[in-house]
């Protein structure tokens, strides 16, 4: 399929490309030669770009945190406007502090052009093993201001702090993206749902990457248990009534045709976005597979570009 639109995908700056080879940061520090070569090879017309984690998240002091964020704003809107056609944004933010949250996101959005913001999920602040989830009630502010700016806000993974983990201690092989990722951003974006957040702001939009980061999966008994004893949960409506209804998910990562058709009857096409997760996936692999999924023309449109016109209100050729 040509141009499609993927919205989970990858830049670096020098200070925030950590471990991995010199080709996988190479690959982070390019936005006009490879990248906009495989998209042509991929069929794909447009790519929303977000900083890697966790970067901004991982800065225990708030003024590093900040300058971090307006650097990698800067940077990304700057290339942004040598292919407007072809490139996207999401803000970095310093979650560290709601109120400098704010003002990133206000100044991202209203004067760089960005389209909503990319969170690396939890943040620290005041030394190590102290993370910040954002359902707690200082961060409501910053939640009004997502709903007025009418942005969506991606939820992206992190690890946990396995330290508070045992059960990971030795088994190193479950970190990062073969589990931990998932494990984390699941229950941070459960936190958030159960926080009555969306009952508060019902047209607020979250992203979910690698296909709800398997919430889909396991709606039916999460729900089934919460109905006979919701134990105080805030949030007034089911689990799957906000996933359908203020959460998107994207393909990042996901090349697979079971998971994808599950999260599809779960939540409902108009959720499903297409997305590589590029350099840390392959663009080749990741389109081939959709390309040839079993889905119908209507169903592949959708997911891989429709979805992604209407929720960021691009106007692409």
């Amino acid at each position: 399929m040509d141009g499609k639109v993927t919205i989970e995908e990858h830049f670096a700056l020098p200070d925030t490309l950590g471990p991995g080879s010199s080709e996988l940061h190479r690959r982070l520090q390019d936005f006009d030669g490879e990248r906009i070569e495989l998209m042509d090879k991929c069929g794909i017309a447009f790519a929303i770009l977000s900083l890697n984690g966790p970067s901004v998240q991982a800065q225990t002091k708030t003024a590093e945190a900040i300058d971090m964020a307006q650097r990698a704003n800067d940077l990304l809107a700057e290339e942004i406007t040598k292919r407007p056609e072809r490139l996207g944004g999401f803000a970095a933010l310093p979650m560290q502090e709601p109120d400098a949250a704010i003002r990133e996101l206000e100044r991202a959005v209203g004067e760089l052009g960005l389209l909503g913001a990319n969170v690396n999920g939890f943040s620290e602040t005041n030394g190590a093993n102290s993370p910040l989830y954002y359902d707690q009630p200082e961060y409501r502010p910053f939640w009004a201001t997502v709903d007025k700016l009418q942005v969506p806000f991606y939820l992206h993974p992190r690890n946990p702090f396995f330290d508070q983990i045992p059960s990971f201690e030795g088994h190193p092989w479950l970190t990062y993206a073969s589990w931990a990722y998932a494990l984390e951003t699941a229950m941070h974006a459960l936190r958030l749902i159960c926080s009555g957040l969306f009952d508060d702001h019902p047209q607020l939009q979250m992203v979910l990457g690698h296909l709800g980061e398997r919430i889909p999966f396991d709606l039916w008994r999460a729900d089934n248990c919460l109905q006979r004893n919701p134990k105080g949960m805030p949030a007034k409506r089911t689990l799957r009534a906000y996933m359908q209804t203020n959460v998107h998910v994207s393909t990042s990562g996901q090349f697979h045709d079971p998971p994808l058709h599950l999260t599809i009857k779960e939540m409902g096409i108009k959720r499903v976005l297409f997305s590589i997760d590029y350099p840390y996936e392959s663009m080749e692999q990741g389109s081939n597979w959709f390309d040839e999924a079993e889905l119908s023309d209507e169903e592949r449109l959708a997911i891989g570009r429709t979805n992604a016109l209407s929720l960021f209100r691009l106007e692409l050729k």
